[in-house]
Order: structure tokens, then C-alpha cells, then sequence
């Protein structure tokens, strides 16, 4: 299972496999055609209470952790987590995110489990 990290703002890459925005918000300035997609995944985001209260601050970062994975045990976010975990399954995924702290995201945290449930 390959599951990789990139902001959506980036070029392209040959070996992305399936791209797929984890963002609840479209990313400011990117076009469709720009962000090639081959998917939005907006149910697997954290809540808007969740991102607003991390507000990308690094040192709250393992506390947004904590309270993410209790977020992706909902219903809704459990099943987009799920479709992921299938998708990684099949053949390579590149999670995007808009945030310029790659690492320290929503789609790190994700990237983290779906490479712990391979």
C-alpha cells in the first residue's frame, strides 16, 4: 500500500496514482481542471469546530490528532475513511490537502491510519 502526502497545489506527478483533495473547503484559487482530481473526499474532513480550533497551530497538533480519530469514528467519516482504505488497497493514492504545513494535517493523520490498517 502506497499513500502519499503532497498539497494539491502542486504539479502533477506521474506516480501520484489516484488523487483525492481530503479538504472540507475547496482550496482558494485552484481551478477544476488545474487541481486534476479523481476525487473530493469532503466527508473524511475534520469538522469545521476541529479545524477552526486547530487553526494549524503545531504545538496542538497531537491534541487534533486525538480528537480527529475520535471524529473519524462517525458514521459518515468512518465510511469515506473506509472508501479510502479501499481505494490505497487497489493501487497508489496521493492524499491533497490546500495547507502549506503538510505534515502537521488532516491528511497526515489519515495517511498515518490508512498505512497502519495495510
Amino acid at each position: 500500500m502506497e499513500v502519499r502526502l503532497r498539497r494539491v497545489y502542486e504539479p502533477v506527478s506521474s506516480d501520484d496514482g489516484k488523487r483525492i483533495l481530503v479538504d472540507r473547503v475547496w482550496p482558494r484559487g485552484l481551478s477544476k481542471e488545474k487541481a486534476h482530481l479523481d476525487e473530493w473526499e469532503k466527508d473524511v474532513a475534520p469538522s469545521t469546530e476541529l479545524r477552526k480550533w486547530y487553526g494549524h497551530e503545531v504545538a496542538k497538533f497531537e491534541e487534533f490528532t486525538r480528537r480527529y480519530d475520535a471524529e473519524l469514528a462517525e458514521p459518515e467519516r468512518a465510511s469515506a475513511l473506509a472508501h479510502l482504505r479501499e481505494l490505497a488497497g487497489q493501487s497508489t493514492v496521493t492524499l491533497l490537502t490546500a495547507t502549506k504545513d503538510v505534515e502537521h494535517s488532516q491528511a497526515a493523520v489519515l495517511a498515518a491510519r490508512l498505512r497502519d490498517s495495510g
